[in-house]
């Protein structure tokens, strides 16, 4: 801990030591995204163009590189005009109450609420605080997102092909059934980077909204309902099915989602989960990649499907820079239709602004048609304790690998649940 407050106050140090003053006509931003670098700097040429304002883009990787300086400047106050804040609504949360974040609100309301109308609802989300929230944050709207992305599944159109499946399966019965042609030929069913446990936790949850509802989920996450219920063993015997019915391609809990990306890309597998990024990641490693997108098959045909979705990255603006109008300007202008469209023609991102949609290639198009069915843990009313989700995710690793059944993982998550939220009646108590 000592050596870690050592390294923290040295980056502050230095970064007081070195950081550059507000100056007019400068708008100073500090971001961790690589691969919009250059089409960062293309744009922020032609702002200079027809503005007279400079934006200067100042890249920090890799993200925990990037989180350490954001989390060093906030403490010597050095802070960029405009930044992003790497993590959960909590994080964002302690930085706006530390007065490190401007409320756009008003901006956003503005001109008949023309900015807010013009970017996708549940991009704002992530960025939204409303009345009464559980992190004591004045209600408002504190980020702008500058593109969005949603995790769906892909097919391979050829391969469903090769097997005589003539189109995508809706529900997990017509899944299960593909999975059986396309074994029958040897092609593997699924394959995502489920070695990274949070997309697992992504895909559980799917099928967790499908089968119970989002109200009996939140009713679990605040401990109202037990995991042991019979809808939470539906969801962990699902894992149980899919690998009783080889629907899963082979190591698929040990990889991570660059190789996955590499398997679906390659023709190994047939069907792939994967966030929209994927379009850009598979144009680079295959051109020619004959695939579509579909939303996971439901279990339960009476609900709908809801994806993990939203912002995928965000700006914010220094409550304190001297430059704050400027950059709010920059924000808007970042985020029209024009630049908007450009940026994603450049990067392959789904674009924030819903007006810039007319000008994708048909695949971003297809993840786009999604938007409205996406929820995030970043907006949802509760979360669960990190201890739980670690103890349900591997869980479900286990399961997948044979290790453990369902009701021997739902009791563990149970009782893991039962222990923390008695440590944290303790920790109240001594408060």
């Amino acid at each position: 801990m000592r050596k870690i407050f050592l390294f923290l106050f040295c980056v502050a140090f230095f970064l007081a030591g070195c950081s550059q003053r507000n100056q007019a006509n400068v708008v100073n931003v500090w971001h961790w995204m690589i691969d919009r670098q250059e089409t960062f700097l293309e744009l922020a040429q032609q702002y200079k163009e027809q503005t007279g304002i400079e934006v200067k883009f100042e890249l920090y990787a890799p993200s925990e590189t990037y989180s350490r300086k954001i989390i060093a400047a906030a403490q010597a106050r050095v802070l960029p005009d405009i930044y992003g804040i790497l993590g959960d609504k909590k994080k964002l949360a302690s930085f706006i109450n530390s007065g490190f974040v401007a409320d756009l609100t008003k901006d956003f309301e503005g001109n008949g609420g023309a900015w807010e109308k013009s970017i996708f609802s549940k991009a704002l989300d992530s960025n939204r605080f409303e009345e009464g929230n559980v992190y004591s944050v004045n209600s408002g709207i504190y980020g702008v997102p500058i593109d969005v992305m949603n995790i769906q599944m892909l097919y391979n159109k050829d391969l469903l092909a090769k097997a005589g499946i003539k189109r995508y399966p809706k529900t997990f019965t017509e899944f299960m059934e593909d999975i059986a042609a396309l074994n029958r030929i040897g092609i593997e069913g699924l394959i995502s980077g489920w070695g990274e446990t949070w997309m697992v936790d992504c895909f559980a949850s799917n099928y967790a909204f499908n089968i119970m509802g989002e109200e009996k989920v939140m009713a679990t996450y605040k401990g109202d309902v037990p995991y042991t219920d019979e809808d939470w063993i539906k969801v962990f015997t699902l894992f149980k099915d899919l690998r009783e019915n080889n629907a899963l391609a082979q190591g698929i809990v040990t990889k991570g989602n660059k190789y996955a990306e590499q398997d679906f890309a390659l023709g190994r597998s047939a069907f792939a989960f994967n966030g929209s990024w994927c379009v850009n990641v598979y144009n680079e490693m295959d051109q020619n990649l004959n695939y579509g997108v579909m939303l996971p098959p439901v279990v339960n045909e009476e609900r709908p499907m809801q994806i993990w979705g939203g912002a995928g990255s965000s700006f914010v603006v220094n409550d304190s820079s001297k430059n704050k109008q400027q950059a709010i300007n920059f924000l808007k202008w970042l985020t029209a239709k024009e630049q908007q469209a450009f940026l994603s023609k450049k990067t392959k991102n789904l674009p924030a602004n819903r007006y810039a949609l007319s000008s994708i290639p048909e695949i971003l198009s297809q993840f786009a048609s999604a938007m409205d069915k996406t929820t995030h843990p970043s907006i949802w009313k509760y979360n669960e304790d990190a201890m739980v989700q670690e103890t349900f995710d591997r869980g479900i690793q286990s399961i997948i690998i044979g290790e453990k059944t369902p009701e021997e993982v739902a009791q563990a998550v149970q009782a893991m649940k039962v222990r923390e939220m008695e440590k944290a009646q303790k920790r109240m108590k001594r408060q």
